[in-house]
């Protein structure tokens, strides 16, 4: 593994550890690549994903967008944010910002 991804990595199980998701408020996990960004609503209790989505054509606002209105459908309204060890900046947080304004509290 490169130094960078292990970085990541450390970052990513330091904010597992205090993070975790429950069936009325589930976690967030962003997975961002270079081309990419995948999205799961997890129930850590019960180690079920709940929803997942991934842009394949879309930006970030609009996958954002998109995730709040089906996440609205299934009576989700709290949630946390797991943002996978990456800095909260660019797509992150354009993804992040898109899924609050759709409604979703975190």
């Amino acid at each position: 593994m490169q130094d960078k991804q292990k970085k990541r990595y450390r970052r990513h199980r330091r904010v597992r550890a205090k993070i975790k998701g429950t069936s009325k408020r589930p976690r967030i996990s962003v997975f961002r690549s270079n081309k990419f960004l995948s999205v799961q609503f997890i129930d850590d209790e019960k180690g079920k994903t709940l929803f997942q989505m991934t842009d394949t054509k879309r930006s970030a606002r609009d996958l954002g967008k998109k995730i709040a209105a089906e996440v609205k459908k299934k009576k989700i309204s709290k949630a946390v944010f797991d943002k996978g060890g990456y800095a909260y900046h660019g797509r992150v947080k354009v993804l992040a910002d898109a899924i609050r304004e759709g409604g979703v509290d975190f």
